[in-house]
């Protein structure tokens, strides 16, 4: 057995690992980090496995996240780490560990999407269960500044990572296996694409293309987000494509589009950030929505331009401009490769986690 448990909130596909050495898919970041870690991994199907009969109670009143969260808490004792992969699972976890564990526990990391929500921040401005989450990993300066300011936790335990991409699986010389993708390899008109549900403001995109001399695909899907898709109801112009692709597919959209298009509602969260990254990796310039919480990625200038959150002609001018200047996009999508296998690879990620569940980074933050 190892000393570092992993959750997935989420049923892990047993065929995954295959998968993935097929080509068919990108590497999930809970795989790279199992096997760097060296961890053992728990998802809802193997939580419901081992679950006691409490522990069952709970799935039926609270839902699978409880469940997972108890199940962690019951194989305390057998980890030196539990790294919880959000907050659905983290929080829980955290008042299992500061209410009901007494004398040794393991070190408690979690990654955060965000916390600067009522109903989450509950549970730290009342129950300050910040106690009991050993690190804060986070994807948002601001969530950083966030959670050390509103609750006085030291900047060693709140740790900003980027997010990461599959940079292998996600680059140039991979595309082209999804044959005349929606017949776009005929299309003369430019191709701009954007991808996703999360706080995604599609209206404005709508808008700011409506009569524009470019065709845009709208991929308005995502397998964990619960938004509604924002295309619903709107007078959808000629120009504008939806549709679902797989991450096959996905890829080779990218490969097949001037740039992406990323228009956010102004969220202080890394809405967007897992397409922004795919097509940086897939050397696309990117026009992004300038919120609070998506800061972080795009470098004005250099790998992308950002426009004015809700405001159709702004993100215009902006994808009007890179359409205008093709050797800007170009070079702005090269930056933002180079930019990926810097900084943002999922194996620069993995890397830069690993320093903090490894037993010298353990016994350094405890040292602090």
């Amino acid at each position: 057995m190892n000393d570092i448990l992993l959750t997935v909130s989420g049923n892990i596909d047993p065929e995954i690992r295959g998968k993935i050495e097929r080509g068919e898919r990108p590497l999930a970041d809970y795989i790279a980090m199992t096997d760097s870690f060296q961890a053992d991994l728990i998802d809802y199907n193997s939580a419901a496995q081992q679950a006691n009969w409490f522990g069952k109670l709970l799935g039926r009143i609270g839902g699978r996240n409880l469940l997972l969260a108890w199940v962690c808490y019951q194989l305390r004792h057998r980890y030196r780490i539990i790294f919880t992969d959000g907050e659905q699972i983290g929080i829980p976890l955290a008042l299992l560990l500061k209410f009901f564990t007494f004398g040794d526990r393991p070190q408690h990391q979690m990654i955060v999407h965000i916390l600067s929500v009522g109903k989450k921040m509950l549970f730290f401005d009342k129950l300050g269960i910040q106690s009991h989450i050993d690190i804060f990993f986070v994807y948002a300066t601001w969530q950083k500044k966030f959670i050390e300011e509103r609750w006085n936790v030291p900047s060693n335990r709140v740790v900003f990572t980027p997010f990461m991409v599959d940079s292998h699986f996600f680059a140039p010389n991979q595309a082209g296996g999804s044959g005349n993708l929606l017949g776009l390899k005929d299309e003369k008109r430019p191709i701009l694409c954007a991808v996703g549900l999360e706080f995604r403001d599609y209206p404005t995109l709508i808008e700011a293309v409506r009569g524009l001399g470019v065709v845009v695909v709208i991929a308005a899907a995502s397998p964990w987000s619960k938004r509604s898709d924002s295309t619903e109801g709107q007078d959808i112009p000629d120009n504008v494509i939806i549709h679902r692709f797989t991450q096959f597919e996905l890829r080779d959209l990218y490969a097949l589009s001037n740039f992406l298009v990323m228009p956010l509602y102004n969220v202080n969260f890394q809405a967007g950030v897992t397409a922004l990254l795919e097509a940086m990796a897939m050397e696309k310039a990117v026009v992004c929505s300038r919120t609070p919480g998506q800061t972080d990625v795009v470098v004005e200038g250099e790998t992308g331009l950002y426009a004015t959150p809700e405001d159709p002609a702004d993100l215009r001018r902006a994808i009007v401009y890179l359409l205008e200047n093709s050797d800007e996009a170009e070079r702005m999508g090269k930056n933002g490769r180079r930019r990926i296998d810097n900084y943002m690879s999922l194996d620069q990620y993995v890397l830069r986690l690993n320093e903090y569940v490894q037993p010298q980074g353990a016994l350094s933050l405890a040292a602090d």
